[in-house]
């Protein structure tokens, strides 16, 4: 089976090793014989992205993002149709205020999203930068990461992870966090997020599967460095989350 996968720019919006996400994702497709291709997407290109079966884009910063965001506006339509479609992508970082209705800046400018959400950021001056352990309803096993943002999500409903026991949420300290909606995936994690949680590398990879009809075998693909590595991060975030 043939897959795309689409990658908004790669070098623009790039920061905390986000290219990592895709690469560990082709590499998971790679080991259920399905053949990837990945399209990078650069400003000013005017892609075509119809028939793609996973969108991605990583963190940048809020200059990077400003400007990613003029030129992602003109594939709105085509997200909005994907997503309804049950195409699977992850906004990680930054990216993921461009899904929603507008993004005010810390100077008090405000640029539009692509309105997938009805949800709206407004950046501060003051960075919220961390480590984050929070659940999710997709699985029972909990999701960590990184943090480095300056802005308040308000008004999502359905969050990605339903409650942090340390870290910042979209709007609060302890507080819901990311966006989820469909085979849509968003959250402010960074570091890389699917390599750093195999267990959101597993859904997400299902739900390209599922939407494709290519069936998953009893024993997923696997890699060892990332379980391990996720065992070790989960062990001592979850001691730091008990000890406050």
């Amino acid at each position: 089976m043939e897959l795309k996968i689409v990658h908004f720019y790669p070098d623009l919006m790039s920061l905390y090793g986000s290219y990592a996400n895709v690469s560990v994702l082709r590499r998971y497709l790679e080991a259920l014989d399905c053949t990837v291709t990945v399209q990078p997407v650069r400003p000013g290109e005017g892609a075509d992205i119809t028939g793609a079966d996973f969108l991605f884009m990583g963190a940048g910063t809020e200059r990077a993002q400003r400007f990613a965001a003029g030129d992602f506006a003109q594939y709105g339509p085509a997200v909005k149709s994907l997503a309804e479609e049950g195409c699977a992508m992850l906004f990680a970082g930054t990216a993921m205020e461009l899904l929603g209705a507008s993004v005010t800046t810390k100077d008090g400018d405000t640029f539009d999203g692509i309105g997938l959400a009805a949800f709206t950021t407004v950046q501060g001056k003051r960075r919220i930068v961390g480590d984050v352990y929070g659940a999710t309803d997709l699985f029972p096993e909990a999701v960590v990461g990184f943090m480095n943002k300056c802005g308040q999500i308000r008004g999502v409903e359905t969050p990605l992870l339903t409650g942090l026991s340390l870290g910042y949420g979209n709007e609060a300290e302890q507080g819901p966090e990311g966006f989820h909606w469909k085979n849509v995936f968003a959250s402010e994690l960074t570091g890389p997020l699917l390599v750093k949680n195999p267990r959101l590398l597993d859904v997400i990879a299902a739900a390209i599967c599922a939407r494709r009809s290519i069936p998953l075998p009893e024993e997923r693909p696997s890699f060892p460095y990332a379980e391990a590595g996720y065992a070790i991060t989960a062990e001592q975030l979850k001691l730091r989350a008990e000890a406050k």
